[in-house]
C-alpha cells in the first residue's frame, strides 16, 4: 500500500482505536466485564470492515477511476447494512452485553467517517494529471 495510503487508513484507524478504547472502558464500568468485551469486539469489527472497505476503494479508484463514485456509494451502503446484520446477530448473544456491543458499534463508525472525512479534506489530491512535457531534462 503506498504510503498515503497507509496514511488515509492511519488517519482513520487511531481515532477510532481509540474512542474504541474509551468505550470499553465506559462500558466495563457500567455494564462490567461483558460490556468492554463487547465494546472491543465492536471496535474490532469497525476497524477492519471499514479499513477493508477503504483499501477496496482505493484500488477500485487506482483501476477504475470512473467507477469511483459509485463504488464509494454502493460500499457504504453495504458496509452500514452489514453493521446492521451483526448487530441484529448478536441481539441475544450471552458471550457479552449487547447494549455496549451496538453503541460501540454507532460511535465507532461514526468516528471513523468522520475521521476519514477530515483526512480527505486536509489530504492534498491532484484532480488533474500534470502534464509530462516531452521536453523534460533539456535545457534550453
Amino acid at each position: 500500500m503506498p504510503s498515503n495510503d497507509a496514511r488515509n487508513l492511519a488517519q482513520a484507524a487511531v481515532p477510532t482505536a481509540a474512542v474504541g478504547v474509551l468505550a470499553a472502558v465506559v462500558s466495563g464500568v457500567v455494564a462490567g466485564g461483558k460490556g468492554a468485551i463487547g465494546a472491543l469486539v465492536a471496535t474490532v469489527i469497525v476497524i477492519l470492515f471499514m479499513g477493508i472497505g477503504l483499501y477496496v476503494l482505493q484500488r477500485t479508484a487506482k483501476s477504475f477511476p470512473h467507477l469511483f463514485q459509485a463504488m464509494g456509494l454502493m460500499l457504504y451502503t453495504a458496509q452500514l447494512l452489514l453493521l446492521f446484520v451483526f448487530v441484529a446477530a448478536f441481539k441475544n448473544t450471552t458471550l457479552f452485553n449487547p447494549r455496549a456491543f451496538a453503541g460501540t458499534l454507532v460511535v465507532c463508525t461514526l468516528t471513523w467517517i468522520a475521521a476519514q472525512a477530515r483526512a480527505h479534506m486536509n489530504a492534498k489530491i491532484l484532480y488533474v494529471e500534470p502534464e509530462k512535457s516531452e521536453k523534460s531534462g533539456q535545457s534550453s
